[in-house]
């Protein structure tokens, strides 16, 4: 029969090692010498007791687990790595750098609260326990309870576990960003242009109007990305996950111009060392955009409109005046209805107007048609 216990212990009187005798370990010569200081060797598991009775129930679970193939070994190992900051650890070297910046904090909270417990023994209502525990808005419980997710798909994709557990449903509102209308967009952008470095004029400008362009592929496009001859920007690896060709306008190809584009591997949005505070070639933060924006909207006496509700989403916005929703879908190159949904935001204008005209209390309009006949 597969495993035993064991004695590293010898007999205190001839020396030899002690036998199992199914109800203790003792000494073949000396049955009345025994020991406590058990151990039980089951394939790779190794695991100490000080009590028979403890480690011959620990060896039948063992054997039975091997009987219904359920057994793994790792379950059983010190070092534990199948524990949850073990293997969330892993995890974030396992993805990319940047994925890896953007759900460390989300780990984090998750490390704190299940510490290096057994992840295959998390269930749902651990999570959702997990969840109720912090004290965040919906929104980022949503966004944790998403991280959490996709890093069970991916210890089952590596065949680290065998199922992923049900996850609980975090509901939340989304949130509403103020957008402004096409000329108080255009004055912000010409005081950026008066203010701001070219390039964070550039970059503004773009959000603007290419609007199927996210802020972050904004800020990470490469020189050599940048196609003044075809009038093209390229995204290698954009959210959709698809190469992206984005065409741009002839008055920002001419722009673009005015750059050398020597250095392929670079980031363009990238600092010319000209400002306080910048080192030369140091890439664009995330928020550096925004910067020049509140200045900007500080200057005019502009309240509470975001970088990107204010460029992309006040675009969109104008743009439903003019165009099909279908149009501005495929401009924006977008997948998901989802997406799209949020992007476009609610019902069309026209259509909501005619029907609040229908129900006007100050225009008298035929709302039923009159089908008495005349006699």
């Amino acid at each position: 029969m597969r495993g035993g216990i064991y004695s590293r212990q010898r007999c205190s009187i001839c020396g030899n090692l002690f036998i199992d005798t199914g109800k203790e370990l003792t000494c073949p010569n000396h049955p009345e010498i025994t020991t406590n200081r058990l151990y039980v060797k089951f394939g790779n598991v190794y695991h100490r007791f000080k009590s028979y009775d403890n480690a011959s129930r620990f060896l039948t679970g063992l054997r039975f687990k091997s009987d219904e193939k359920t057994l793994d070994e790792r379950d059983y190992r010190r070092d534990n790595p199948l524990g949850f900051i073990s293997m969330s650890e892993r995890y974030l070297t396992a993805i990319k750098l940047k994925t890896a910046k953007n759900n460390k904090s989300h780990i984090d909270h998750a490390q704190n609260f299940f510490q290096n417990r057994n992840v295959k023994e998390l269930k749902c209502g651990d999570f959702e326990d997990f969840l109720n525990s912090l004290t965040l808005d919906d929104k980022t419980k949503h966004n944790i309870n998403s991280t959490l997710h996709v890093f069970y798909k991916w210890m089952l994709r590596r065949q680290e576990i065998k199922e992923i557990p049900e996850f609980p449903i975090v509901s939340f509102v989304e949130g509403y960003r103020r957008t402004v209308d096409k000329e108080t967009q255009r004055a912000i952008i010409k005081e950026i242009k008066q203010i701001a470095p070219l390039k964070v004029y550039l970059g503004i400008k773009w959000l603007a109007t290419y609007f199927s362009i996210r802020p972050a592929e904004m800020l990470n496009i490469k020189e050599g990305e940048i196609d003044t001859g075809n009038a093209q920007l390229y995204f290698p690896t954009p959210k959709e996950r698809e190469f992206k060709g984005v065409p741009i306008l002839p008055e920002d190809v001419e722009i673009l111009k005015s750059f050398s584009l020597s250095v392929p591997a670079m980031p363009f949005f990238r600092h010319d060392g000209g400002i306080q505070g910048s080192i030369k070639d140091q890439p664009y933060g995330e928020k550096y955009f925004y910067k020049w924006w509140k200045r900007a909207c500080d200057n005019l006496k502009i309240e509470g409109i975001d970088l990107y509700g204010g460029t992309t989403h006040s675009t969109v916005r104008a743009l439903k005046r003019y165009y099909s929703p279908e149009q501005i879908k495929a401009a924006s190159m977008r997948k998901t209805n989802k997406a799209f949904k949020h992007y476009l935001g609610q019902a069309e204008d026209d259509e909501i107007l005619s029907i609040y005209k229908q129900g006007s209390a100050t225009q008298v309009l035929p709302l039923f048609k009159d089908t008495k006949k005349s006699n």
